[in-house]
C-alpha cells in the first residue's frame, strides 16, 4: 500500500514587476520568493526546500 503525505505546498504568482511563489511546509512554515525570472524564484525554492528536508 502506496501511503502519501503532503510535504510542502507551492503557489506561483505572476505579477507586474515579475514572479512570485508562495511555499507552505510544516517544518519551515509560510515564506516568499521574488524575482523577476522564473527561473530564479524556481532555483531558491529546490535549495530552500532542499536543504529544509536534509536537515529534518
Amino acid at each position: 500500500m502506496c501511503m502519501e503525505e503532503t510535504l510542502c505546498n507551492v503557489e506561483f504568482l505572476k505579477g507586474p514587476k515579475g514572479y512570485i511563489a508562495k511555499v507552505q511546509s510544516d517544518l519551515g512554515g509560510l515564506r516568499e520568493y521574488r524575482s523577476e525570472s522564473f527561473e530564479e524564484v524556481l532555483e531558491q525554492i529546490i535549495i530552500d526546500v532542499q536543504e529544509e528536508f536534509e536537515a529534518s
